[in-house]
């Protein structure tokens, strides 16, 4: 069965109608008042319950749509995908972020090793030739759904790392409880498509959609502190920025 909408429409806001249907939806659904999974009725009944135009109902579904938040399937209808985790680009860790909202994120291990860093990381990290590092890849999860896969190198000369700590906290917490005081990282944000192994890990098909993002943190000495390759299912994660004109 079908859920109806219950929404605010301030006919006299500048903000326009389609946007203000697109705003309530995604709070209902960011909320848990529309839980994954949840059916909405077709465009013209929705529509009539907020006695709005098709067209206006419709470009507001799209935009839905396009966001990752509902699917259209064949035979069933509209139904919501899934609450999406925003994360503002600041400089904070995926497991800060989600506390911070209320979640509870949870994390599995898959790989640790205290290493003689490679090229590439002692690039990153500005480390000299025989620099070991403590590598590790993570399965990041929200309410027992996969989120992101992380794989991440850190300097050793920081703090001891073990399996156990990385398991229970975040990497930020661990290395801020150790005296870092983080000041900037570069970051890059892109896409690839899903593989068997990320696929597989992520709960996702082959072929699906993810986010990516690569950082390198240095804290307020000027020290490369930690490097890091992350990769997000993209129908469960945005990242969110302010842009400014200089």
């Amino acid at each position: 069965m079908a859920t109806p909408l219950k929404l605010h429409i301030d006919r006299s806001s500048p903000v326009p109608l389609y946007h203000q249907v697109v705003q309530g939806i995604e709070a209902a659904i960011h909320g848990g008042t529309l839980p994954a999974g949840t059916r909405l009725d077709n465009e013209i009944d929705l529509a009539a319950q907020l006695n709005l135009s098709r067209p206006t109902m419709r470009k507001a579904m799209d935009e839905l749509v396009r966001s990752g938040l509902l699917v259209r399937k064949r035979g069933v209808g509209t139904q919501v995908v899934s609450s999406q985790v925003r994360r503002h680009l600041e400089l904070s860790s995926l497991f800060d972020d989600l506390t911070r909202t209320g979640s509870k994120p949870q994390t599995e291990v898959l790989s640790f090793s205290h290493v003689d860093a490679d090229e590439p990381t002692r690039e990153a990290l500005q480390l000299g030739t025989g620099a070991r590092v403590y590598h590790f890849t993570r399965l990041r999860s929200v309410d027992g759904k996969p989120l992101a896969l992380m794989e991440n190198s850190v300097r050793d000369d920081i703090t001891d790392m073990d399996e156990s700590g990385l398991a229970k906290r975040g990497l930020y917490e661990i290395l801020r409880t150790a005296g870092v005081n983080f000041r900037l990282a570069n970051q890059r944000i892109g896409a690839v498509t899903a593989n068997e192994y990320q696929a597989k890990l992520l709960g996702t098909e082959v072929g699906a959609a993810l986010v990516t993002m690569e950082r390198t943190a240095v804290d307020d000495t000027g020290r490369a502190v930690e490097t890091g390759r992350h990769v997000y299912r993209a129908d469960s994660y945005s990242f969110e920025m302010t842009l400014v004109q200089r």
